[in-house]
Formats: structure tokens, C-alpha cells, sequence
């Protein structure tokens, strides 16, 4: 299956032109991330038959030089962001990787989803572009991720993740679920969850190959 007949069923169910002019006219008129061309950048990196693993986000960094179409992921001159640093310290922890790029395409070529739950921002305003449709898209991307693939590792820090747990059929997939990596949550649960570790085992267990998380 490929992304664009996940498009044509998620949108032949809904109507997104009222989210369409609304992003039209915040592009035209204010600051907004990521650039429009990067927006989808997720679904470009990641084929839908590719997917291992989605790791949820919120929405976009709002930030300059930062947001590029991915979760997690920043621009490679960017500041690191708070909750990156603590997810490469858990990673270097778990398995022992030490990342320098904040750059997170190779783990989207791995086969990493790395989704946000809504893929725009107006800078300066984190979850400006709420509730303007986009939860309604990337919901059906989840659950046609869970109908069609077969043994996906979900990822979902902090409770806004977790609630869509709902959508994903967890007889079928394996759900990782700890505190949110940022600064505020980190060291309720997030720190020593092994998240990649067990990603892996998990990956290697049902035949597939691991996720190379480490940089080169």
C-alpha cells in the first residue's frame, strides 16, 4: 500500500477544504512552520510499507530554523531542543549511541514515522493550528497504519500520545508508552524506559530487521 491511497481513503471520508483556505491564508499572511514544502516531509521519508516504528509528537517546533516535517526533529544548525537532548541521553544509556546531528532523516529512512499529530505552527504560538483539521488527518494515519501493517512498534511519550492508543490495535502491535522526554516529565519514568532496546528486540523477534539509531 502506498501513502497516496491512504490520502485518497482518509480524504474521500473527509472534507478538509475549511483547514485548506484557513492554511492558505496563514501562509500568506504570517510566519508558519515548517516551510510548506516540508510539511509532508514524514510521509516522503518513510514509505507506508517502510513502517517499523511511528513515534508521535504534538506540533511543529515554532521556533526559527527548527521545524522541517518530522517530530522530534530540528533543522542541523538548530539549537538542540530540550526534549531531543533527553531522548539522545536515553538513547546513549540504552544502547549506548551518541548522536551529535539533531537531524532525524536517517531514522526516517530506517523506517521511523516520525509523526506529529499536527503538522503546522504559527511561529511563536505552539498549538496555534489546533483543531483546525490536521488531528483528524494524522488519527486516520494512525489507524491505517495499524489496519495494514503488521508488527509496528508505537511509541507514545506523554499523555497526549497515549491517547491514541485508542486507535491502534494492540493485538497486532507492539505499544511502548512512558512520560514525555522534556524537561518537565523526563525523570518520572521517561529516563530508563529503554524505548530503542525494546524496540528492537521486539522488530528482531517477529523477523524484521532492527532500527539502526545510531548516527553513519
Amino acid at each position: 500500500m502506498k501513502w497516496s491511497e491512504v490520502f485518497h481513503d482518509i480524504t474521500s471520508k473527509h472534507d478538509f477544504q475549511e483547514m485548506h483556505d484557513f492554511l492558505e491564508k496563514e501562509y500568506t499572511t504570517k510566519i508558519v512552520y515548517p516551510d510548506r514544502k516540508n510539511i509532508y516531509q514524514a510521509f516522503d521519508l518513510t514509505p507506508f510499507d517502510n513502517i517499523k516504528v511511528v513515534i508521535l509528537g504534538q506540533d511543529p517546533y515554532h521556533g526559527p530554523n527548527q521545524a522541517h516535517g518530522l517530530a522530534f526533529s530540528v533543522q542541523p544548525n538548530a539549537k538542540f531542543p530540550p526534549s531531543l537532548r533527553n531522548m539522545y541521553q536515553e538513547l546513549e544509556d540504552d544502547i549506548g549511541c551518541h548522536r551529535v546531528s539533531p537531524h532525524l532523516q536517517d531514522w526516517a529512512r530506517e523506517g521511523v514515522l516520525l509523526l506529529n499529530t499536527v503538522l503546522t505552527v504559527r511561529q511563536g504560538e505552539a498549538h496555534s493550528h489546533r483543531d483546525i483539521g490536521w488531528e483528524t488527518f494524522t488519527d486516520e494515519v494512525i489507524e491505517a497504519v495499524s489496519k495494514h501493517r503488521e508488527n509496528v512498534v508505537f511509541i507514545l511519550w506523554g499523555k497526549p500520545a497515549q491517547q491514541k492508543e485508542k486507535l491502534i490495535d494492540t493485538s497486532k502491535h507492539l505499544v511502548i508508552k512512558s512520560p514525555h522526554p522534556s524537561p518537565l516529565s523526563a525523570f518520572r519514568g521517561f529516563f530508563g524506559s529503554k524505548p530503542y532496546s525494546r524496540t528492537n528486540e521486539y522488530l528482531k523477534a517477529k523477523g524484521k530487521d532492527p532500527i539502526n539509531w545510531c548516527e553513519g
